[in-house]
């Protein structure tokens, strides 16, 4: 008879069940503890995916429906695919751990070096949803044979029982990894260092599981290699995060030139200023030009002086963190108050403090005759602005096809700021591009007159992409570029406010209104 080779002796038969290190009990609530940790990971790897993506492309519905759709659908595939690993269910799943920590926690990293050098995020996002979706999907057909394979003589816990203790974990696991990401990680730790530490915490808790409940059911090379792996694994996510500083400061620089001078990371958003302090400053938010300091005059002043015409002793900036729109609102003799109503407190403070954005609004935060209020205009409607307490409002606020912002270009939103308006008020609302988004530019005309508003269409050009939306990295050509915006009042048609802007041929389309429950922009 033939006698067994070395390695067949040294690999159990697949369905051999090799003494465990702990007791039964002991096994199963460590096989728990890593599906409580793996979902929670995998969660983070999902939830970063879709900041990211919100952050560098916009549109968060958009980019959490890709990831979201793309995810699930790998994570049926990857189901499938790991049933050609139940066999070998230990070293399987360890293998799967270590990949989705390397993948999962450079996924930001690759994400972000993609729209700095690329300029364009969107198949990287795919990607890597595909990726990691496939290997999550993996882990619940793994994690269920292991478990029943420490269970297996545990008369006193049934199938069915295993497997709601096993989802359990799971739907736990997710519940922390979903709130640890943005109250935790994200404020402290930011996109790029928190993914790699989640991975780290991936392939630590998969390592643990295999090589020490598991390791009997390993051959010698099986341990070998996820011993490797995992050490690699493990050096890869560390040198990274050693090198992270380096590499934001270089693709920032790849995002924005040369002359990045003032990075700040608010609770709302990431606030950019380049440019020398003897220089016009560009003001960059979450990778949007949001003011161009070579151009900015034509937009402020075409947003604040036509609505200025009539009485103007009390006045409302909604957004205007940056002092501009401000600045030309005290220009004007007979304004008694201003109250800017700002989201990002981060943004007043640079705007109070830096050299080059001060000499830009005029130093307008010291006028004694200014409030500002630190709140989202939306609620400060709401809740704060008295019936009839303003002569102007001027809402000088995030683009309306930002998904974040279209609740401030809703019919609701127009109608409180109708309620804050006194008798003969006028509104005037920055309201996009009309030459390059006619249809959003229209939808804003038509919410306005949907909440009782008569409406005056304008714009103003400009030699520069300065407008709200303008992208990181546009400001320096040189193409004309209009802004629409919208003058509007309750009692009477406003007055003419400027430009009709006839060289686009803006004709008013007759569209319905976006509401909270239906926002139409970018339909």
């Amino acid at each position: 008879m033939e006698a067994p080779s070395a390695s067949r002796v040294a690999q159990p038969p697949a369905g051999a069940a090799a003494p465990l290190p702990v007791r039964q009990r002991a096994g199963r609530f460590l096989v728990l503890v890593a599906v409580f940790v793996c979902a929670a990971c995998g969660l983070v790897y999902e939830l970063q995916l879709v900041a990211l993506a919100s952050y560098l492309i916009g549109d968060s519905v958009t980019q959490a429906s890709i990831v979201l759709s793309v995810m699930v659908f790998a994570m049926g595939m990857g189901s499938l695919l790991a049933k050609r690993l139940r066999c070998r269910a230990a070293v399987g799943f360890g293998l799967v751990e270590a990949a989705l920590a390397l993948i999962g926690g450079c996924s930001a990293l690759v994400l972000y070096a993609a729209f700095a050098w690329a300029g364009e995020s969107r198949p990287a996002l795919v990607v890597f949803s595909l990726a990691i979706g496939v290997l999550i999907g993996s882990e619940i057909p793994l994690l269920m044979t292991l478990i029943q394979r420490v269970s297996r003589r545990d008369t006193e816990q049934d199938a069915g029982g295993t497997v709601a203790d096993l989802f359990a974990a799971d739907y736990v696991g997710a519940l922390v990894g979903g709130l640890a990401f943005p109250f935790l990680l994200l404020p402290w730790l930011g996109q790029l260092t928190s993914a790699m530490l989640t991975g780290a915490v991936n392939v630590v808790a998969g390592a643990v599981l295999v090589l020490g409940l598991f390791g009997g059911d390993l051959t010698a090379r099986e341990r070998w290699t996820l011993i490797v792996a995992n050490v690699l694994v493990l050096g890869v996510l560390a040198a990274t995060a050693v090198l992270v500083d380096d590499f934001e400061r270089v693709a920032r620089r790849a995002v924005y030139g040369d002359g990045v001078r003032v990075t700040v990371r608010t609770d709302v958003q990431e606030v950019v200023v380049t440019g020398e302090v003897d220089e016009p400053p560009a003001l960059f938010l979450d990778g949007r030009l949001q003011v161009s300091g070579r151009d900015e005059r034509r937009y402020h002043e075409a947003l604040v002086h036509p609505a200025m015409r009539g009485p103007h002793a009390r006045v409302a900036i909604l957004g205007g963190g940056d002092g501009l729109a401000l600045r030309e609102v005290l220009r004007y003799d007979g304004v008694a108050s201003v109250t800017v109503v700002e989201l990002d407190e981060g943004v007043v403070r640079l705007a109070r403090s830096d050299p080059a954005l001060t000499r830009l609004n005029g130093h307008a935060y010291d006028d004694p005759r200014v409030r500002v209020v630190y709140a989202d205009a939306f609620r400060w409607l709401r809740e704060e602005a008295r019936p009839g307490a303003y002569d102007v409002l001027l809402s000088d606020l995030p683009d309306p096809g930002i998904t974040a912002g279209t609740k401030l270009y809703s019919e609701e939103f127009y109608g409180l700021a109708a309620r804050a308006l006194g008798a003969g008020g006028r509104l005037a609302v920055h309201a996009g591009p009309m030459a390059s988004r006619p249809r959003t530019y229209w939808t804003v005309d038509a919410t306005l007159r949907a909440a009782g508003f008569a409406t005056r269409p304008y714009c103003a050009n400009g030699r520069l992409s300065g407008h709200p939306d303008g992208p990181a990295g546009s400001g320096g050509g040189a193409a004309p570029r209009d802004w629409g915006f919208l003058l509007a009042a309750r009692a009477a048609p406003p007055p003419r406010a400027g430009e009709r802007c006839a060289a686009h041929g803006a004709g008013r389309e007759e569209l319905p209104p976006s509401t909270l429950v239906h926002p139409r922009y970018g339909e």
